[in-house]
């Protein structure tokens, strides 16, 4: 009898629905140190990806832009590109345009990927903050030819991806090259989605980054209900939903993080009807004004956005996170090995709740003496 699970499975990769890894690093006084430790630490996790995925965002690169919108732009044809500068020259005071600088790796078919710094032509604002009217050009961009795709888009940050495992896209992309104070990198194991350049992760809008390992069955009611507010999901992966709901939440309906985690991460009806009254009120509300954001499914992700980033899980916690402080610098990651192999000494080491966020933010440059590192 022929074995057929040589035939269903030839490269002997089956599905593992734990995979996928995660990694992040941040320096709270705000010193930028360079591409080898979160590369080192996400190539330690390497059997938890299948080569369909990797990359990392990257907080604090470009000082000397630092007031400009950062757009990488992956182009799959010329004319895509040509009808993209179009666009960009109409919106936009391009200050600066190059083709990103690449070498030779071990990643899969790579496109063209150019760099752009720009900021919004004051006349053709209107009533839009520039965020929202970046955000509305990254959309358009991004449906407009269906071969080009605004894959970072926000200040003094960057995301690089492909497909690749996340150290081949490290080198792809000579990361060696850029220092920031917060990096987050993520090795991909995708299940019941592409394995394509635009759907590795990090996922992005403006200066907002989600890595995500999981699966959320509630991908169709969460694009539909941010569709409603003018998003517009491309990428074929359920993690895009993530990235614009934080964007969402948090930048234009600025709701802390503590409510934006019971939105994401809702506690049960019944764990709600053992709650005192008041706060019986406060979380009904949540679910109901809120339901079609709720993440059905498991998953653990790290949020990142300028001066902070943020560890969640799931409610019962079926994907791992755990997370480490030596010194000024936070970690958190899908496997404490790859934590010890960059600071095998730690002050600190936990392993987060299920639903509840681990916050690492800048420390106040005014000499603010508050807490920078938060496990709720």
């Amino acid at each position: 009898m022929r074995n057929l699970s040589r035939i269903n499975n030839p490269h002997n990769d089956d599905k593992d629905f734990a995979g996928c890894s995660l990694f992040g690093m941040m320096n709270v006084e705000g010193t930028r140190f360079s591409s080898r430790d979160p590369v080192r630490a996400i190539a330690n996790m390497h059997e938890r990806g299948n080569g369909l995925g990797g990359g990392f965002a990257v907080y604090g690169i470009y000082p000397q832009f630092k007031d400009y919108y950062a757009f990488h732009i992956m182009y799959l044809s010329r004319e895509a590109k040509e009808k993209t500068d179009r666009t960009l020259a109409t919106a936009f005071n391009i200050i600066y345009d190059e083709e990103m600088q690449t070498r030779p790796a071990n990643v899969r078919d790579p496109p063209k990927v150019w760099r752009y710094f720009v900021e919004p032509k004051k006349k053709r604002l209107g009533e839009l903050t520039a965020d929202d009217y970046v955000t509305e050009k990254v959309m358009r961009i991004n449906t407009e030819t269906g071969k080009a795709f605004v894959f970072s888009s926000g200040k003094n940050m960057g995301v690089f991806k492909g497909v690749g495992f996340p150290e081949d896209v490290a080198d792809f992309f000579c990361l060696e090259d850029y220092n920031g104070y917060l990096w987050t990198a993520h090795g991909r194991f995708p299940t019941n989605t592409p394995g394509w350049w635009g759907g590795a992760h990090p996922f992005n809008i403006l200066d907002w980054t989600v890595v995500h390992n999981g699966e959320l069955s509630s991908y169709g009611i969460n694009r539909r209900y941010l569709e409603m507010y003018g998003y517009k999901c491309t990428m074929q992966t359920d993690t895009e939903v993530l990235a614009y709901a934080v964007d969402l939440l948090m930048r234009r309906q600025r709701l802390p993080i503590d409510i934006v985690t019971q939105v994401l991460a809702a506690p049960l009806w019944s764990e709600i009807d053992k709650m005192e009254p008041q706060q019986q009120q406060v979380f009904r509300a949540l679910r109901q004004t809120y339901g079609s954001l709720l993440m059905n499914g498991p998953f653990s992700i790290l949020v990142a956005h300028q001066g902070e980033m943020i560890g969640l899980t799931d409610r019962i916690k079926l994907r791992p996170l755990v997370a480490g402080i030596r010194g000024n610098f936070l970690y958190m990651s899908s496997e404490e090995a790859a934590i010890r192999l960059v600071s095998p000494k730690l002050d600190k080491f936990w392993s987060l709740r299920g639903g509840e966020p681990v916050i690492g933010r800048l420390r106040n440059q005014k000499g603010d003496d508050s807490v920078s590192m938060e496990e709720n």
